[in-house]
């Protein structure tokens, strides 16, 4: 295989859970900084051996709050994971950071260890928001974590949460010039949805929460392309948005259905071993994972089988939220099945006569209107 591998790197734990949050995050009085801390380097260890050499493209630590990790022990991860696969020249190693006092402090650490691109997540800049989104930092801490994040990291994405209760298209498109005009390079855009289990999801039955319309929703999105533009920032894929070379390249792994490997409680991964394709995923709970890694080298709690059509429909999934879309060349090379063998061949002329779809030589694409219908456009075209 010599298409680079991404590497996940899940930290578990938070600060506090965000009501809407449904993440595998969980909060802790006290955590053993180095138990887990061991397993991780563990595991990525076994994983290593296993796979054998590959070039690895990208590192990403996601979580939870990996920003609450010790900066030392991000420092290790990079080098046993430059150490044991071999790094591409130009490597992405993104870190995700929330702007609290704590973490920001960390920042210069972070740098130091051999991180490249950070994630925050601003969520908003609006303070009620960040009340009701049950968030840790201020409109003040957010500003100042974009700025010094701007000034130690080469590279620097934001997350925004848009679609939230009483929210309207004047203050959002005055929230986005806000944040682009402190951080364009790369946008993170999320829609606020009500997860299942979450208290968002009790307050929603109650009727306390009440979402935008589905046409102001709409309208919301459509503003942020606009905006982002104005900043330099286009839209390459659905909910993200980025100066040119300034793509998140762990990401791009995901959605052009790259193998990508994945430690740490509840990680998941995709890869091609011995000509078969695996999905495998982790424990999900933070102590029953270090428990197996301590006893097995790994905490893998999953493994299936990826047969050919289900990469298709998968590879499908993942593509057409590109604004390049699929190239149907590679499509067949790494899942088996022929382009056309994965599509329903009426529903596929509809979709394209509709301007949802387009079709050329090499490619698949959805449109602006297609990307917007999306899930609804999958689920008729996809067999």
């Amino acid at each position: 295989m010599t298409e680079p591998l991404a590497l996940y790197i899940h930290w578990p734990f938070c600060l506090s859970k965000c009501p809407y949050c449904d993440f595998n995050s969980h909060v802790r009085e006290r955590i053993d900084h180095a138990r887990f801390a061991a397993a991780l380097r563990t595991e990525l260890a076994f994983e290593a051996a296993r796979i054998g050499p590959r070039p690895l493209g990208s590192i990403f630590f996601g979580g939870g709050t990996p920003s609450l990790m010790e900066p030392q022990l991000v420092a290790d991860l990079i080098a046993d994971a430059t150490r044991l696969f071999a790094p591409v020249a130009d490597i992405e190693i993104t870190l995700e950071a929330n702007p609290t006092s704590v973490e920001i402090g960390k920042l210069t650490a972070f740098r130091a260890a051999g991180v490249n691109r950070l994630s925050l997540g601003v969520q908003s800049l609006d303070a009620a928001a960040l009340q009701s989104l049950g968030r840790q930092h201020d409109v003040a801490e957010a500003r100042r974590a974009l700025e010094l994040a701007r000034a130690i990291f080469p590279r620097l994405s934001f997350d925004l949460i848009y679609a939230r209760p009483d929210q309207t298209l004047s203050a959002w498109r005055a929230e986005l010039t806000q944040a682009l005009a402190l951080a364009a390079d790369h946008l993170s855009l999320y829609q606020l949805t009500i997860e299942p289990g979450t208290p968002f999801e009790a307050r929603h039955r109650r009727g306390e929460i009440l979402l935008p319309a589905d046409d102001l929703a709409v309208r919301l999105y459509e503003a942020t392309a606009e905006e982002a533009a104005k900043f330099g920032l286009q839209r390459y894929e659905i909910s993200n948005y980025a100066k040119p070379g300034a793509e998140s390249r762990h990401n791009l792994a995901y959605w052009r259905y790259a193998d990508y490997l994945g430690i740490g409680a509840g990680a998941h991964q995709r890869l091609v071993l011995d000509a078969a394709r695996f999905a495998e995923s982790r424990h999900r709970a933070p102590e029953p994972w270090a428990a197996l890694v301590e006893q097995h080298g790994h905490g893998t709690a999953h493994r299936e089988k990826i047969e050919p059509a289900d990469a298709a429909r998968e590879m499908l999934l993942m593509g057409l939220r590109l604004n390049e879309g699929i190239d149907a060349a590679r499509f067949a090379q790494r899942t088996g099945v022929p382009l056309d063998d994965a599509l329903d061949q009426t529903m596929l002329r509809a979709a394209i006569e509709e301007g949802y779809l387009e079709r050329d030589a090499t490619h698949l694409r959805a449109t602006a209107q297609g990307q917007i219908r999306l899930d609804a456009l999958l689920g008729a075209v996809v067999k």
